[in-house]
C-alpha cells in the first residue's frame, strides 16, 4: 500500500481559508445583534414612585451608589433592569438536530481518510 500523503494547499488558498473563517466567526457574533436575537428577554421591571427601601438597597448600598451620582430614579433603570429567560423547545431542538447533524456528517465525510491513515500505520488487517 502506498504511503499516505494528505493532499496540498497553497499558501493563497490558506490565507483564503483563514479570512473566510474570520468572516463566519464575525458574521456569527454580529448577526444574532442585528436581528435583535441577543439580549431580546433584557427588560426593566418598573417600579413608580422608587425609593431606595423599594429598590431593596441597603444603607451602604446606597452610599455606594451616591458616591458613582446615581440618584434614586436614575438608579431605579440599573437596579431594574432584569434578563427574564424563556426557553423556547422547539429552537432548542432544532439547534440539537443542527449540530448532532453537522458531527454524523464530520464524521462520515472523513471516514475515508481515518481509514488510509490506519491502514498506513497498522496495515489493512487482511
Amino acid at each position: 500500500m502506498t504511503k499516505y500523503t494528505p493532499p496540498d494547499q497553497s499558501k493563497a488558498l490558506q490565507v483564503l481559508d483563514i479570512i473566510f473563517l474570520l468572516v463566519a466567526i464575525f458574521v456569527a457574533l454580529w448577526l444574532p445583534l442585528q436581528l435583535g436575537l441577543a439580549g431580546a428577554a433584557k427588560e426593566i421591571d418598573k417600579i413608580d414612585n422608587p425609593t431606595w427601601e423599594t429598590l431593596q438597597q441597603t444603607p451602604a448600598q446606597v452610599a455606594q451608589w451616591e458616591k458613582l451620582g446615581y440618584d434614586v430614579n436614575t438608579a431605579h433603570d440599573v437596579i431594574q433592569s432584569h434578563f427574564h429567560y424563556t426557553i423556547d423547545w422547539m429552537e432548542l431542538g432544532l439547534m440539537a438536530l443542527v449540530l448532532i447533524g453537522y458531527f454524523v456528517f464530520l464524521f462520515r465525510a472523513s471516514k475515508k481518510e481515518y481509514r488510509e491513515v490506519i491502514a498506513e500505520k497498522f496495515g489493512d488487517g487482511k
